[in-house]
């Protein structure tokens, strides 16, 4: 499907900032833990590092002062973000610093096992915009999926004639998903278009096992007549009841398959007797819990339980709106079901949407004729009209009008897919926003939630806030002081830790000789006569006494 790329517009966007932030000069790129997440999921770090970045850094993390480089900041908004961007502006961490807040995304990867090797290896492959494959194909159903695929290899084939020669050396048909991916396993030379296909009629195989292995066909049959009020002839569909216990009794039909059935099976009757819900329990084989989920979808406003001889209707339907297909029309019949925000699209580019349920936040100057009418007035006036013929090169693609559209509490994928469908079909670009995907089982697993206690959910708004790291708040160590040099003459190096010489000075006698009288040394030579040497043998003599003392002592005691 054409259109514009919202991760295309966040790339350039993204590049585009970083390139006109403090032009010429080499920069840092200063980003967080979810801004980091946002970056890498459309863009290449070798893509920012051409525009004059030297590098990459978190500022939850330890980083080196960079007083003569600028900053570019990419920062989501939250308190602990701006306390570290704090923190660095209060440390004067680099010299110039631009900031840019921003929000968060992810990336997407598939893997895929390798059955080529023997070893079974499984390769990660990413799945972006910028693959073709997927771009074109990502929303089409599985069976129209499978046939492209087929449809799109033959091209290929015909594309490149020793393509063609090889696989008609060995003698290989076209004829399912595997022998396509026999043949791309043999042809080393399409290593780009292997790979290619080679992922994609993976996850094309991978889909279809699934969709065989749990049943879903039979289950989408009942689930279409159940949200639509109109069986595959599009009348009044006969036989539900029986329809739904055959799948709840079916082993090959998943758990949160049989919840799921019964809780449209409710929605579509308006409610049930509570022994009728009991017994579909009861052929489901669902544990006690499961009840608690289908009693929580009377906070969300759906009747669950009925009445004998109740007045409401037995069944509601959306078929007021709905056309058969043509004769000639592909449809499976498993899509009959379209979600209300394509509706709502439709409506809308028509002119034609309810202003009570959708009124405008701001005045406007003719709401009668919607968005249909303000084209109808652009296109005549002259005055905001570009002429063509001031074009210097023709476009590739006209621009067109931008639709954005924000699902509060989560988007499906089906509502994903009906804003493609519309800007497919009406030549618009339809953005969709919303906080998360909501999937099945987590749609089940948050409705269960609504009756368990609020302290085991652990909110997000009630955890712990994250602080800022510790260590940005940590002043740098004071450099150490310069050594001092030695004087002149001096030996250099570090001073050998030495006892001084104890015994030794101890043994000795300023007249010359040894304490003991022993003369066999030779004797000292006479110190000079000086002030110094006068004190020390003043200081000598003083200890003379203290020594005598000593002997007395020895010997009196030896005495006894």
């Amino acid at each position: 499907m054409g259109g514009t790329s919202a991760i295309s517009i966040l790339e350039e966007i993204i590049l585009q900032t970083v390139r006109s932030t403090a032009p010429g000069e080499w920069k840092v790129l200063v980003v967080d833990e979810g801004s980091k997440k946002l970056i890498d999921a459309v863009v290449k770090e070798d893509d920012i590092l051409e525009l004059n970045v030297t590098n990459v850094e978190q500022i939850e993390e330890r980083r080196p002062m960079n007083k003569d480089m600028d900053a570019v900041y990419i920062l989501s908004p939250l308190p602990h973000i701006v306390d570290c961007v704090m923190a660095d502006f209060e440390r004067r961490r680099y010299r110039r610093s631009f900031l840019i807040w921003t929000s968060e995304g992810d990336k997407v990867f598939y893997k895929n096992a390798n059955k080529d090797e023997a070893n079974g290896a499984t390769k990660e492959s990413e799945i972006s915009e910028k693959d073709k494959i997927w771009v074109t194909n990502r929303h089409l159903h599985m069976k129209d999926l499978l046939e492209k695929l087929v449809e799109d290899f033959k091209k290929f084939r015909a594309e490149n004639p020793q393509f063609e020669e090889d696989a008609a050396q060995g003698q290989s048909s076209i004829g399912s998903i595997n022998n396509i991916k026999d043949m791309l396993a043999g042809l080393p030379q399409f290593q780009a278009g292997k790979e290619a296909y080679a992922l994609h009629l993976g996850m094309a195989q991978d889909a279809m096992d699934m969709f065989q292995a749990r049943r879903l066909g039979d289950i989408a049959s009942v689930e279409q007549s159940l949200a639509t009020g109109l069986d595959e002839d599009y009348k009044k569909p006969k036989n539900l009841a029986d329809q739904v216990v055959r799948l709840l009794d079916d082993e090959g039909v998943s758990a949160s398959d049989r919840l799921r059935i019964i809780i449209q099976y409710l929605l579509y009757r308006d409610g049930l007797l509570p022994a009728d819900t009991q017994k579909l329990l009861a052929h489901a084989g669902l544990p006690a819990q499961d009840g608690e989920v289908i009693h929580n979808l009377d906070l969300l406003g759906a009747h669950i339980t009925r009445v004998l001889k109740d007045p409401r209707p037995v069944a509601t339907t959306r078929a007021s709106r709905m056309q058969p297909p043509p004769p000639d029309s592909d449809d499976s019949g498993l899509s009959r079901y379209e979600p209300a925000l394509k509706t709502m699209l439709e409506d809308y580019i028509r002119g034609q949407l309810d202003q009570l349920n959708f009124p405008f936040t701001k005045p406007h100057l003719d709401a009668s004729e919607g968005l249909a009418g303000g084209e109808t007035l652009a296109q005549t006036s002259l005055r905001s009209a570009k002429p063509t013929w001031a074009r210097t090169r023709p476009s590739t693609r006209e621009p067109q009008q931008r639709i954005i559209v924000f699902m509060a509490g989560g988007a499906t994928y089906s509502e994903s897919r009906a804003c493609y469908e519309v800007s497919e079909a009406l030549n618009k670009d339809v953005f969709l926003a919303t906080s998360h995907m909501v999937t099945p089982s987590l749609f089940l697993r948050q409705v269960g939630d609504l009756s368990v206690d609020r302290r085991r959910l652990n909110l997000p708004v009630e955890r712990p806030k994250p602080r800022a790291p510790d260590h940005l708040f940590e002043r740098e160590p004071p450099a150490p002081r310069p050594t001092q040099p030695l004087a002149s003459g001096l030996p250099q190096g570090p001073r050998q830790n030495q006892q001084p010489p104890v015994a030794g000075m101890a043994s000795l006698s300023v007249g010359g000789g040894h304490a003991n009288g022993s003369a066999n040394n030779h004797p000292l030579p006479t110190p000079p006569q000086s002030s110094a040497g006068s004190a020390t043998i003043k200081l000598g003599k003083e200890k003379e006494p203290e020594k005598k003392k000593k002997h007395h002592f020895f010997s009196s005691r030896k005495d006894r």
